[in-house]
C-alpha cells in the first residue's frame, strides 16, 4: 500500500504554501479558513514534521515544509497535465502500427477509414518504417512485416493469407508497339526489378515456363510502392503482389496482361504481444484486419 497523506491536506498545505495564507487557500478551495487550518494540522501530525511557523494571523513555511511544498507543486503539476492530456484525447484509446512502407502506402493506408468508421472510439496512428519496433516498450501496438521474423519472447505471429504475384504494367504499354499478350512478347520490354520481392523475375519466368529472357537488364527498387510507380509511369513491366496493386488496377492505372494467376507465397506478417491479444482495440484490429485480407486475395 503506498504511503500517501491525506489527499485533502495536500491540496491545503499546497495552495497555504503557493498562496501565503490559510484564508487565500479558503477561497481557492472554496472551504473555511478554518477547515483549512484543520487539514493542515492533520497533514503535520501524518507527517510527523512542522511545516509552517504561525506568527499571530500569519504562515511562514518552515524549512522542512519549503522542500516539501517544492516536491508536492511538482506532484500535482504532474497530475494536471495528466489531465489536460487525457481531456483533450477524450475517451478513445490510440492504437498504434508499425508497418512496413509499401504495405502501408499501398494498401493499409486507403482502408483505415473503413475501421475507424466501425470503431469511432479508437483513434490510429501509422508508422511505415523498415526497422523494427519494441513491441514490448510500447513503441507500437501492431508491427506488420515483410518476410521471415524471428520474433522476441511474448510476441505472436501471424501470417497473412498467401499473396499472389503478378506481372503488371500501364494500360498503354500493354497494347502498344509492341502489345504484350503472352510471356514471351516481354522480350521487347523493359523488366522492372523490386529488389526486396521474395519472388523475382527469375522465379516468375520459371514458374510461367518461358526461357531465353534476359530478365537481369532494367531499373531496380529497393521498394515495392517505387517499383508501382514506376510501372504506372510507363517505364515497364513490374512484379508485384495482387494485393499491392489493387487500387491501381481498379482505377485502370495498371493492367495485368497475363491475368490473375501467378506464383503464391505468405509475404507479410501481424505481430503483436501475446499479453494484449484480448484488449479490445488490438481484437478489433486484428479481426477486421484479416476479414480485410480474407476478401482481398480471393
Amino acid at each position: 500500500m503506498r504511503n500517501i497523506p491525506s489527499l485533502k491536506g495536500i491540496q491545503a498545505f499546497e495552495a497555504a504554501s503557493r498562496l501565503g495564507s490559510f484564508a487565500a487557500a479558503a477561497d481557492e478551495l472554496l472551504v473555511t479558513a478554518s477547515a483549512v487550518s484543520h487539514q493542515i494540522r492533520y497533514l503535520e501530525q501524518e507527517l510527523g514534521i512542522l511545516l509552517f511557523h504561525r506568527v499571530h494571523r500569519t504562515i511562514v513555511l518552515t524549512d522542512a515544509g519549503r522542500r516539501y511544498a517544492e516536491e508536492v507543486a511538482k506532484g500535482l503539476g504532474v497530475i494536471e497535465a495528466a489531465t489536460r492530456s487525457i481531456e483533450r484525447r477524450g475517451k478513445s484509446d490510440i492504437l498504434t502500427i508499425h508497418s512496413v512502407p509499401s504495405f502501408a502506402a499501398q494498401w493499409l493506408m486507403p482502408r483505415l477509414s473503413r475501421f475507424s468508421a466501425l470503431h469511432p472510439d479508437i483513434d490510429v496512428r501509422l508508422n511505415a518504417s523498415v526497422s523494427t519496433v519494441d513491441l514490448a516498450s510500447g513503441e507500437a501496438d501492431f508491427d506488420i512485416r515483410y518476410g521471415t521474423v524471428f520474433p522476441d519472447t511474448g510476441v505472436a505471429v501471424m501470417p497473412f493469407p498467401e499473396e499472389t504475384i503478378v506481372a503488371l504494367c500501364s494500360p498503354a504499354l500493354a497494347a502498344g508497339e509492341h502489345p504484350i499478350r503472352v510471356p514471351a512478347d516481354l522480350r521487347q520490354h523493359t523488366l522492372i526489378h523490386s529488389e526486396v520481392n521474395l519472388i523475382s523475375w527469375r522465379d516468375w519466368f520459371r514458374w510461367s515456363g518461358v526461357e531465353g529472357i534476359d530478365f537481369e537488364r532494367g531499373p531496380r527498387f529497393d521498394r515495392s510502392f517505387m517499383a508501382i510507380n514506376a510501372a504506372v509511369d510507363g517505364v515497364g513491366v513490374a512484379l508485384e503482389s495482387r494485393l499491392l496493386i489493387q487500387g491501381e488496377v481498379e482505377n485502370r492505372r495498371l493492367t495485368l496482361p497475363f491475368g490473375l494467376d501467378g506464383p503464391r507465397l505468405v509475404f507479410h506478417r501481424l505481430l503483436f504481444l501475446k499479453s494484449k491479444m484480448n484488449t479490445p482495440k488490438i481484437k478489433s484490429f486484428r479481426e477486421w484486419l484479416f476479414e480485410q485480407l480474407d476478401a482481398a486475395v480471393m
